[in-house]
């Protein structure tokens, strides 16, 4: 661009949203520790604000986030109406707005013109800029929630939120202030400071889960596993597996990986109050890494300068062998997964064919599993 080009001006600010996060911040980061040297907090001010902080959170990524954005489960009325209530004391918008501009987010993911908070127009814009001013990407539309449309909760919420955000987060909190009697406390503390900590934890999953982990599952897009951040934001931090298998209500697919949101979801489920939970197939997941596996052996071997050609063609026949195995044995789980679809059909069909037909599929998954070691091992050979 020349010089003397002029730049295209920015768009205007929306300035609801920069005092709310200016003011926020300011009492925050003054009135908090103030208050907290000259009056002290009480232990009942810290647990009240630990929880609020903590059912906020998990209202956000288990309510707004995996249940509706994404509708990876459903849910009895008395846990929408509680994710409800404190996802709005998140101060996140309503879930039309957010659960809208989430689904646009992974439709067009790093497209710096569609995606809402691309994480392609740096750490500044994916994490808070992009809610500052009246971007073009930004602008709502809900025609890709239909299905949320047709809820009269969440349609009272839309349409209600201002004064409902106003009531659970000034109305919650100093009814706790004057239950406790330290209402000047309870504000600073279970309020305002809860409120930037919620906001900036959530807006990590933005920002750094797209800038600041691994891609074990797919590398066209940006989005990063981090168990760092995964402990911050109850379990988002599995950011690339989320971005491949968005319908799964797993972030952390691991049994060991710190996913808090996906053990709450999966206990309420073994009480009957959420059901229907979606898990991506094994298989699909051993997939996406041998894939994923498979594609950084090739580039590590196309690395080495052409006069070590010869000496790693024993590699080069591995990694072929490999791979031949690895197509085989994607097409023998297709061939026995339509089998057991079409068997599963039959309203007659016997219960030892059943458990045969998945004893097979599972035979496929470990095969993977084991080849997965086996690439493993070829890595550490051409490190």
């Amino acid at each position: 661009m020349s010089p003397n080009t002029p730049r295209e001006p920015k768009p205007p600010l929306i300035w609801a949203n920069t005092l709310m996060f200016v003011l926020t911040l300011a009492i925050a980061a003054v009135a908090v520790p103030w208050y907290g040297l000259t009056h002290g907090f009480t232990t009942a001010t810290w647990v009240v604000a630990v929880f609020f902080t903590g059912a906020s959170g998990m209202a956000i990524t288990a309510g707004y986030h995996r249940l509706w954005a994404h509708k990876t489960y459903d849910a009895h009325w008395s846990v929408r109406l509680i994710l409800l209530v404190f996802g709005t004391m998140a101060l996140q918008n309503s879930v039309f707005a957010w659960a809208s501009g989430h689904r646009t987010h992974h439709l067009k993911v790093d497209d710096e013109d569609r995606d809402p908070y691309s994480a392609r127009r740096g750490f500044w814009f994916s994490h808070i800029g992009w809610m500052l001013r009246e971007y073009p990407s930004g602008r709502e539309d809900f025609s890709n929630i239909p299905d949320l449309r047709r809820d009269r909760m969440l349609a009272f919420q839309h349409r209600y939120y201002v004064p409902l955000a106003l009531l659970v987060n000034f109305g919650l909190t100093l009814l706790a202030g004057v239950i406790f009697g330290d209402i000047w406390g309870m504000l600073f503390l279970a309020g305002f400071m809860r409120l930037v900590w919620s906001h900036h934890v959530t807006f990590f999953i933005n920002s750094l889960a797209h800038m600041w982990g691994k891609q074990p599952y797919t590398e066209d897009n940006t989005a990063r596993d981090n168990p760092v951040l995964a402990v911050v934001t109850y379990g988002e931090g599995y950011h690339n597996f989320h971005h491949i298998f968005a319908h799964d209500y797993r972030n952390g697919v691991r049994w060991w990986q710190w996913d808090p949101t996906k053990w709450l979801i999966g206990a309420l489920s073994l009480v009957g109050l959420t059901r229907r939970l979606k898990r991506t197939p094994a298989f699909q997941i051993q997939k996406a890494l041998l894939a994923m596996e498979f594609t950084r052996a090739k580039a590590r071997l196309a690395r080495f300068p052409a006069e070590t050609h010869s000496h790693l063609e024993p590699l080069r026949v591995r990694l072929a062998h490999e791979y031949e195995n690895f197509l085989s044995a994607i097409a023998d789980w297709a061939r026995v997964k339509e089998e057991w679809l079409n068997e599963k059909k039959r309203v007659v069909m016997e219960q030892w064919e059943q458990v045969d037909l998945q004893s097979k599929l599972r035979d496929i998954e470990r095969r993977l599993s084991l080849q997965r070691r086996r690439l493993r091992v070829l890595h550490a050979q051409l490190a």
